[in-house]
């Protein structure tokens, strides 16, 4: 599979590409069950990069115990590194988070947040990532 553009990947390359939990997070929106994620209660140093195209999403600097059964953060990495847009799904008003590279679903974004970080609580599944520990200096 070619990532050089992670958008034209086609839907056979992508189940090809992804485990089925990834799959269906990333590609069809879906979400792992509640304290089941491999990065829920992970908290080394490094970075969380999308599980699609490794697009590096998130820093463990940002990342914090929300108690929530998902891995939360403050922030993206980097704000162009993820897209937000309205979701409207099972008669809820949220905002979906997305890999702003490849367009993979990670989960969505609420202003429940420490307040001390900017008040926002970046919900991710872990599907829909893999981790690249910090390399020592």
């Amino acid at each position: 599979m070619d990532n050089s553009d992670p958008r034209s990947v086609t839907d056979a390359e992508w189940r090809a590409k992804l485990k089925p939990e990834q799959y269906h997070v990333l590609r069809e929106a879906g979400t792992e069950r509640a304290f089941t994620g491999a990065y829920d209660k992970h908290f080394a140093e490094g970075e969380y990069v999308c599980a699609g195209c490794g697009t590096v999403l998130f820093a463990s600097d940002a990342k914090y115990n929300s108690g929530c059964g998902w891995p939360a953060f403050t922030r993206p990495a980097q704000d162009e590194t993820v897209e937000e847009r309205r979701d409207v799904s099972f008669g809820m008003i949220r905002t979906e988070v997305l890999c702003s590279a490849c367009g993979g679903h990670l989960g969505h974004v609420f202003p429940d947040g420490p307040p001390e970080a900017g008040g926002m609580r970046y919900c991710i599944n872990s599907a829909a990532l893999d981790f690249a520990p910090e390399k020592d200096a």
